[in-house]
């Protein structure tokens, strides 16, 4: 799984863990990022030293100032990914090369220091070996793993950080949405944006986030789960969700129509499901689609399907469309064929149940 000069991880155990009647309550009904495993990862960053210090120590609070850099001027990313039981016995991540990539990346756009890709495989590594009772071993659970990053050295002054604290928490996870792959509903925010040209928005960063906290609220307000952006210029163009990718699925013409990258995050599953698509036989478009558009397919009939994709939710079917003018039925109001297709396959791969031509799934424990 990795290579090339890895860190020397201190191991520090907690002295104090869960018990296994207790963590084996809280994995019966995890819920999403509720509780976390007994340990977690730190590495540190100073300008002129370099990557130092990787340890693995007991879950708990982390100390700073008040002046603390991100505190203020919010240098900070982070990944999500899954740990899975496979039906091997093993346990397995999917696709953790390209979630090193991309938080590089978003460390670049952000001016951060890069971890290299081999420190953020090892450190995914070291943290499931001594947490590996945690990972659930159902299809519907996994553990969540959450490598994140901040500028923690304190100073007062805009300007990019010299020191950075790496680290990664692991929490075991239930289905994203309670209602499991049921259609959602979405609210088409015309107020609010999420990203726009030569801004954030390819990088996984929490300000993004924050800046669609208000807009979700909004579409809970309005009777919907979900908020959907449009395009910050035009403002007619579909962006993203506000933590998943979106795709349109005609299936007379076998055509998939997703929108481009660009100011939206460029997610793993995304990509996994582009591939997938085309290996079906589908013709894969990445480009600007109108709301407009999808609200005329949605009601002449020519789209099939519309979902939404992400880490954390798999694949999940959109179902009732709403704005401030009306609603419409994405998907003919249930879960279309493809779209529980490409989400069993993508969850048959991750769990080892099929085989795996792409080379997506790798084994840590």
């Amino acid at each position: 799984m990795i290579g090339g000069d890895l860190p020397q991880f201190d191991i520090r155990p907690n002295p104090r863990p869960r018990s296994a009647a207790e963590r084996a309550e809280i994995l019966a009904n995890p819920g999403f990022g509720l509780h976390f495993t007994d340990h977690m990862v730190t590495i540190q960053y100073t300008e002129g030293q370099g990557w130092h210090d990787p340890t693995v120590q007991a879950y708990g609070p982390i100390q700073m100032s008040p002046a603390t850099a991100v505190l203020h001027y919010a240098q900070e990313i982070f990944e999500g990914m899954k740990a899975y039981h496979r039906a091997d016995g093993k346990i397995g991540l999917f696709r953790a090369d390209e979630n090193a990539r991309r938080f590089q990346r978003s460390a670049e756009r952000m001016a951060m220091a890069q971890l290299p890709e081999e420190w953020f495989l090892a450190s995914l590594q070291a943290l499931i070996d001594v947490d590996k009772s945690w990972v659930p071993d159902d299809e519907d659970s996994s553990l969540y793993l959450r490598p994140f990053m901040f500028a923690n050295e304190a100073f007062l002054g805009v300007r990019p950080a010299k020191e950075f604290l790496y680290c990664v928490i692991a929490s075991p996870a239930g289905a994203y949405f309670k209602s499991g792959p049921k259609p959602v509903s979405l609210w088409v925010s015309q107020e609010y944006t999420r990203a726009a040209p030569g801004g954030t928005g390819a990088a996984k960063c929490g300000g993004n986030y924050a800046t669609s906290l208000r807009p979700q609220s909004e579409a809970i307000e309005n009777g919907c789960e979900q908020v959907v952006f449009l395009d910050a210029v035009h403002r007619k163009y579909i962006d993203e969700l506000g933590g998943m990718n979106i795709f349109f699925v005609y299936e007379a013409e076998k055509k998939i129509v997703t929108p481009e990258l660009g100011t939206i995050l460029a997610g793993v599953t995304r990509d996994a499901v582009l591939t997938l698509g085309r290996d079906l036989g589908y013709r894969v478009e990445e480009r600007q689609y109108s709301f407009e558009e999808w609200k005329a397919d949605a009601l002449s009939g020519s789209l099939s399907e519309t979902f939404a994709c992400g880490t954390a939710a798999v694949l999940t079917p959109v179902g009732t469309v709403r704005d401030h003018t009306g609603e419409f039925h994405a998907s003919g109001g249930k879960a279309g064929e493809l779209t529980m297709k490409l989400r069993q396959t993508l969850l048959d791969i991750q769990h080892g149940k099929a085989a795996d031509p792409y080379g997506w799934t790798s084994v840590i424990g």
